[in-house]
């Protein structure tokens, strides 16, 4: 891990030299990221912020790109959660071809496939990435701080990480065609059903994934109950949630309208419907990260922030449809005093509450013959502009497109679930840099505390970079002895 450290400018504000720390990149994240923090000669914060500096443009590249090849093209964002762009793409597109509800089949092929993501990336997080900090502590040997030191000193819990994502991505396999990057899902509907082999094969583990997924639960809670100081303070802020809910308040992944709550738990809006997102939601622009900066229009970017994810699902939803996960929220919320968790690593929580409610929502699919059906595609009248909404792992999931007549896109904007939650991990991040870092002098273990918190929320990086219209440019001109002669820098803003 490269802990850089370095001279910064004397801001006219302030008195003295800054020094820069970076943490750089960001580790157990997917995608590039890092964090720079700006301390006086007393070891006092003065600014930190998580910068995104991954390119990618893919909303420019799909552009001039038949419709129909969108759902497998969009996928290439991320090795993670390919499922729910390939998804969120592929609704988006169920419009365009006039497909306003699939077959039986094809929404229940669909569902099985995206839950099986989920259930896969949950456990991928929770197991390989964020519980060697959690285990282990922040605090403690890099060298074991990592999958490999859980697989020594927990083997049982390792192996139930390891075969509950291998399930997920099982599940995949055979709804998508493969795990990684599959074809399965097409604007109308799907391209395949199970044969009864397949859906007979899941079937007999289903039940093995529920119990180890209630076992991760308990990890969880755990660890809570042994040091609830820490799970219920670290990085804790105020702020507004935001997710998808079914039509009866329930959680829901695959489907379902827009609900935000304030920090205090009210409504600020329920039931509104994602085609109109761009009048809920506006995106400012910073010029230090290729990431947005969504917020709430009503309240204005100041007050209008805020995150998505499964703490805000668990938050927005009033109950869950499955028996085990809905007595786990219950729980939860009772833990909570029946208001919103602020606590950054309360994320963890409900994420395994979650990856519950995948389990066993994906044993009850199994049980349908629906998904050996043949009715797989279906349309309609064609319209030129769709927008498509799913809960991916890591929040709600914005895809838009308009095509022409042509049948090619004119336009694509996409808000993923890291870029909803940007303002929150950069506070989150700030919450934690003043509590732990402010005034000491500087560890590995306590430059790690930023790290845990970035954890929390789950970030896929790649997924959330934008083209800002132009790229962010810095040109040192130096003498041959190395000495700088003259800087030129340029930002969204201009030079």
């Amino acid at each position: 891990m490269n802990r850089e450290l370095e001279a910064a400018a004397h801001p006219e504000s302030l008195r003295g030299p800054l020094r820069r720390v970076a943490i750089d990149p960001v580790s157990r994240v997917e995608g590039h990221g890092k964090v720079s923090i700006l301390l006086d000669q007393d070891n006092r914060i003065h600014q930190v912020r998580l910068h995104i500096v991954e390119f990618r443009g893919f909303e420019k590249f799909i552009q001039g790109r038949p419709y129909w090849e969108v759902p497998v093209m969009v996928q290439r964002l991320c090795g993670i959660c390919p499922v729910s762009h390939h998804l969120a793409a592929s609704k988006a597109l169920d419009l365009i071809v006039g497909a306003k509800s699939l077959t039986p089949a094809a929404e229940k092929l669909r569902r099985l496939m995206h839950y099986g993501q989920i259930l896969q990336s949950h456990a991928l997080h929770f197991f390989h990435l964020a519980s060697p900090d959690l285990l282990f502590g922040f605090d403690s040997e890099p060298g074991r701080r990592n999958i490999v030191g859980i697989a020594a000193a927990h083997p049982e819990i390792a192996r139930m990480g390891v075969l509950l994502r291998k399930f997920g991505q099982e599940v995949i396999r055979v709804t998508a065609g493969k795990r990684v990057h599959g074809t399965g899902s097409v604007p109308g509907g799907v391209n395949r059903s199970l044969t009864s082999g397949e859906r007979d094969a899941l079937l007999r583990d289903a039940d093995q994934m529920v119990s180890w997924s209630m076992q991760a639960v308990g990890i969880v809670k755990d660890l809570h109950r042994q040091n609830p100081a820490l799970y219920d303070s670290f990085g804790a802020f105020r702020s507004n949630s935001l997710s998808l809910v079914a039509a009866d308040g329930g959680l829901d992944f695959y489907h379902g309208r827009l609900r935000a709550r304030d920090a205090d738990g009210a409504l600020i809006f329920d039931r509104q419907d994602p085609q109109g997102y761009e009048r809920i939601i506006t995106e400012a622009v910073k010029p230090w990260s290729y990431m947005k900066f969504p917020y709430l229009t009503e309240l204005g970017e100041e007050a209008g922030w805020y995150k998505v994810g499964p703490l805000a699902r668990v938050i927005n939803c009033e109950h869950i449809g499955t028996p085990l996960a809905e007595a786990e929220r219950r729980e939860f919320v009772a833990h909570c005093a029946g208001l919103p968790a602020q606590a950054t690593l309360a994320y963890h929580w409900a994420r395994m509450i979650e990856l519950l409610f995948a389990a066993e929502t994906l044993r009850d699919l199994l049980g349908d013959r629906d998904l050996e059906g043949d009715d797989l595609v279906t349309s309609g009248e064609r319209a030129f502009e769709g927008v498509g909404v799913i809960e991916a792992p890591r929040g709600t999931l914005i895809h838009h497109y308009r095509v022409d007549e042509n049948d090619l896109v004119t336009m694509a904007n996409l808000i993923v679930s890291t870029t909803h939650n940007n303002q929150a991990m950069n506070t989150a991040v700030r919450e934690v840099a003043r509590r732990y870092l402010d005034g000491r002098e500087l560890t590995e273990g306590l430059l790690n505390h930023i790290e845990v918190a970035i954890r929390a929320f789950d970030p896929c990086l790649s997924c959330a970079t934008h083209a800002l219209g132009r790229m962010p440019l810095e040109l040192t001109l130096l003498d041959a002895d190395g000495r700088q002669i003259d800087r030129l820098s340029r930002d969204a803003e201009g030079p």
